[in-house]
């Protein structure tokens, strides 16, 4: 139910105390209701709620805590609840539990607050016969403690004279105010009886057949015999002042020990807030990053898509360019094949030269033709390679999207889930066990970070199968490449040529003829290089022979290098110079990089130019440029 106002714009908050009289108007006319039909209590503004049925102590909780502490609650309900809760404190008090009542220390005058008890509070009675019994044994104790049950006794203690007859007893109570009004109401039975202690002094040769009683004291703590000795050896002498001001000490400790608890607890929780804040906002920030980061990934990938589109279009122009050039060249031989027809009427000598000029005609238009076929098949290997190169580099590009986008969405989901153990840490700390409010949200809490962990697991299972995809994707540009590099071995063959194959792992021989040439002749020396060069590509290709050593980058990265301190590495520098000891290194590293397994060199696309490996972009467009070259020397 909501409030008779009709407003639906929320409140200001310095409007929120003027407006909550207008509804503690209405819960006090009746026209919104608080108690329901079975004596329960309920919240008018809360109809929407599963919990509509509270004690007065926690409904009025409840209002005072939507009133002023709700940060995320309107205006317009802060109010409402103030009004609800000035109701509850004004009109409906009677409906409060009532306040159970602490025990209360006796009133007592100034000399009894000074004379000295025997403590625990204990009783005696004399003058124990079967006569005072009503008949039964003196020593039944569940006689005695039946007898005195109305004020509460703890234990009867009987003592018997030198005939070994029962003749005096004790009666212990409990140590608490409790104990001591039972003790002396036991005192005020017999006063009243006339059978106190005064009346046993006074009738102590002649008592008769009554039983006289009292609470000890200090004269009976001191006394000889039995009775003084068991009251010395189970307690000792206090006053009233004397256990007032222990029993006001000890609240004092307990809410003092009280105080530092709770003090201890807010400070835990003001520290759990703060690393909660901490958290938060280290979470946003890369938040922020990594959007920041996807949208330079998506401008990347935009620009390589164009500049790929760019590079097709340039290749199919210049395709086109080729063939017109070719068919022009065609129709000129034709025309030259015509004029020679012409000419057939010419003398024998003009008639052979004729003749002769057109066999070379023949070749040639025969070259042209085979030239021409050889182009269109190279026409279609590329157009296939180029189709193929464009089709794999697109579903690269979109398994790495779809990649992306499920790294993101785990890396929110861990994001939300760390901040939901955050905030059910902070729930656990703010409410007891007794605040069913709190912990159900603790529970709600749980169960959604129970979906989250679901969630997670599933969004884990579906990247590793993205990731299957993209390695079997990367495999596919391997073939792709291998082929390439088998293919066109001859083609890439030109040794001016700036892309290449180049074998991974083989030592350059230039490097041990230049070196060896400042220590021999000529002749000598390419012997020597020859024999050293099969000695140490036979040596790296030892698997036995591990020359690398392992270092940190940082704390998570590890790096092979090769070891300087290697002892045959350490020997061919010092003989043979830094020159041979950097070619050898070079192939050592190239071997541990592309076969550290079989140890055998494997050729690779390369870019002699810049010395790295070649993409299949130069190598397409270094294809393109031998082929145009060719033609136009047949040409």
């Amino acid at each position: 139910m909501s409030s008779s106002s009709g407003e639906e714009s929320d409140l200001s908050d310095s409007e929120i105390f003027e407006f909550k009289e207008k509804p503690y108007e209405e819960l006090r006319k009746g026209k919104l209701k608080v108690k329901g039909p079975n004596g329960s209590l309920r919240c008018p503004f809360c109809a929407g709620k599963k919990k509509q049925d509270y004690k007065y102590k926690d409904l009025l909780q409840h209002a005072t805590g939507v009133g002023k502490g709700s940060a995320n609650r309107s205006a317009k309900q802060k109010a409402n609840h103030l009004a609800l809760a000035k109701y509850l404190e004004t009109d409906l008090v009677n409906e409060a539990e009532p306040i159970p009542k602490r025990a209360v220390t006796p009133e007592r005058s100034e000399s009894e607050k000074d004379e000295l008890f025997f403590w625990p509070w204990t009783g005696i009675f004399v003058n124990v016969s079967k006569e005072t019994a009503n008949g039964r044994s003196p020593d039944d104790k569940e006689y005695w403690l039946k007898k005195f049950s109305l004020y509460m006794p703890l234990e009867v203690k009987l003592f018997c004279d030198n005939q070994a007859t029962v003749s005096e007893a004790v009666v212990r109570f409990n140590s608490d105010w409790t104990g001591f009004k039972g003790a002396m109401e036991f005192e005020k039975s017999f006063e009243a009886s006339h059978c106190s202690k005064q009346e046993w002094k006074s009738h102590r040769d002649c008592p008769g057949p009554n039983l006289y009683g009292w609470v000890a004291r200090e004269d009976d703590y001191i006394a000889e015999g039995a009775l003084g000795e068991y009251l010395r050896e189970k307690g000792e002498l206090k006053t009233i002042s004397d256990l007032i001001k222990e029993e006001t000490q000890g609240r004092k400790e307990v809410v003092a020990n009280l105080a530092n608890e709770i003090d201890m607890k807010n400070e835990n929780l003001d520290e759990l807030q703060t690393k909660f804040n901490l958290n938060t906002l280290s979470l946003r920030q890369m938040l922020a990053e990594k959007d920041m980061l996807h949208r330079s990934f998506f401008e990347e990938s935009r620009k390589m898509q164009r500049l790929a589109r760019e590079h097709v279009q340039k290749v199919l122009l210049e395709q086109e360019m080729l063939s017109l050039e070719l068919e022009s060249k065609k129709k000129k031989l034709d025309s030259w094949g015509r004029e020679l027809n012409k000419r057939e009427a010419l003398t024998e000598r003009e008639k052979q030269k004729l003749d002769e000029e057109k066999k070379q005609n023949d070749v040639r238009n025969s070259a042209l033709q085979m030239a021409s076929v050889e182009q269109r098949k190279a026409d279609v290997n590329v157009l296939r390679l180029v189709e193929e190169q464009k089709r794999e580099k697109e579903e690269a590009l979109k398994k790495i999207l779809e990649l992306e986008r499920d790294i993101d969405a785990k890396q929110k989901l861990e994001m939300e889930i760390a901040e939901l153990k955050g905030k059910l840490e902070v729930m656990k700390h703010l409410g007891g066990n007794d605040d069913a409010a709190v912990q159900n949200k603790i529970k709600e809490m749980n169960e959604e970070l129970k979906d989250k962990m679901e969630e997670m697991d599933g969004m884990e299972s579906l990247n590793q199968t993205l990731l299957l995809k993209e390695r079997q994707s990367n495999d596919e540009l391997q073939d792709a490449r291998r082929t390439l590099k088998e293919g066109l071995l001859e083609v890439l063959s030109s040794a001016r040529a700036h892309i290449g194959i180049k074998r991974m792992g083989e030592i350059d021989s230039k490097a041990f003829q230049n070196a060896l040439k400042q220590k021999f002749p000529n002749q000598e020396a390419e012997i020597k290089a020859v024999e050293l060069l099969s000695l140490w590509q036979e040596k790296i290709k030892d698997p036995d022979w591990h020359p690398f050593k392992t270092i940190m980058i940082d704390e998570s990265n590890v790096e092979r290098v090769i070891d300087e301190n290697d002892e045959e590495l350490g020997k061919l520098k010092q003989e043979l110079g830094d020159e041979i000891y950097d070619a050898v290194t070079v192939a050592l590293k190239e071997i541990e990089e592309y076969n550290p397994s079989g140890r055998y060199a494997i050729p690779e696309l390369w870019n002699f130019k810049e010395g790295r490996k070649a993409t299949l972009k130069e190598v397409i467009s270094y294809i393109f440029k031998q082929l145009k070259t060719q033609k136009r020397k047949r040409g």
